[in-house]
């Protein structure tokens, strides 16, 4: 049985986190952290009766009274660095899913991983079917790389654009390059009306209610266009992804950044 913590436990993500390891047979939820915490029961939060295990306050203080093995992070970017690198040094492996890394940040942490002989899984997107779109797009960029994203999510999300998207373009101009897209004499109107600007490729964020998690990736050619979209219409699509990341953390080597790397 895998010791897990949850951090950002009164999220709408750590709720589902907690429901997941809750569920899972070869998991089990011996610690939780929230900033807001008021110490109810993990089973109360998560409807599944009374389980001993209260929600704290203070994450140092958790990971010392539970001795967890894996650390689950759906928090926000402020707070995100901080909280891995004390489980880090605490000997914690921590499964990531908050977004707002700097390139510096994740240096740091394969670092510090390194250093400590710890391991750690970090992820843009945790949905095996994002994980596949972002795939498939880069495969399909090496025939039409003419191409713009567009990630749709809701209102209370702090980062933009997403690490989703960001991962895709990435992934992207890996494999096409940097390259001019649109007509070289283009002008803006309203700064910003053409999306930020990763190697070339447009991308664009839409944050309203109603959303969780969406985004099209759009190509163009001669006479045609492709698109590749995704949808996660619950939180409950990251679950498999975040179990399973759980279970591998223990085994891989250091940091590893994607969840694809541990996909099948």
């Amino acid at each position: 049985m895998i010791r897990v913590m949850v951090c950002g436990a009164y999220g709408k993500m750590g709720r589902e986190v907690l429901r997941a390891v809750h569920k899972d047979p070869h998991l089990s939820v011996v610690g939780a952290v929230d900033i807001n915490s008021d110490f109810a029961d993990v089973g109360d939060i998560i409807g599944a009766g009374k389980t001993g295990v209260t929600v704290g306050n203070d994450l140092v203080t958790v990971v010392n009274e539970t001795k967890p093995q894996v650390m689950v992070d759906f928090t926000n970017p402020q707070s995100v660095l901080s909280n891995i690198k004390i489980a880090i040094k605490n000997g914690v492996c921590p499964v990531v899913g908050t977004t707002g890394l700097t390139e510096t940040d994740i240096e740091d942490i394969r670092e510090l991983c390194a250093a400590s002989k710890v391991n750690a899984i970090i992820s843009p997107n945790f949905s095996i079917g994002a994980i596949l779109m972002m795939k498939l797009s880069q495969e399909a960029a090496k025939y039409l790389p003419h191409v713009e994203i567009i990630e749709m999510h809701h209102d209370q999300k702090l980062d933009a654009p997403s690490g989703t998207g960001l991962r895709t373009a990435e992934l992207i101009a890996s494999v096409r390059g940097t390259m001019q897209q649109g007509h070289p004499d283009e002008k803006e109107k309203l700064t910003g009306a053409r999306g930020g600007d990763l190697s070339g490729i447009r991308l664009h964020s839409v944050r309203l209610p109603g959303y969780v998690a969406h985004q099209e990736v759009i190509f163009g050619g001669l006479g045609q266009t492709l698109t590749i979209r995704h949808d996660s219409i619950s939180r409950e699509s990251f679950m498999p992804g975040v179990v399973l990341a759980c279970k591998k953390v223990l085994t891989v080597d250091g940091l590893i950044f994607g969840l694809e790397h541990i996909m099948g």
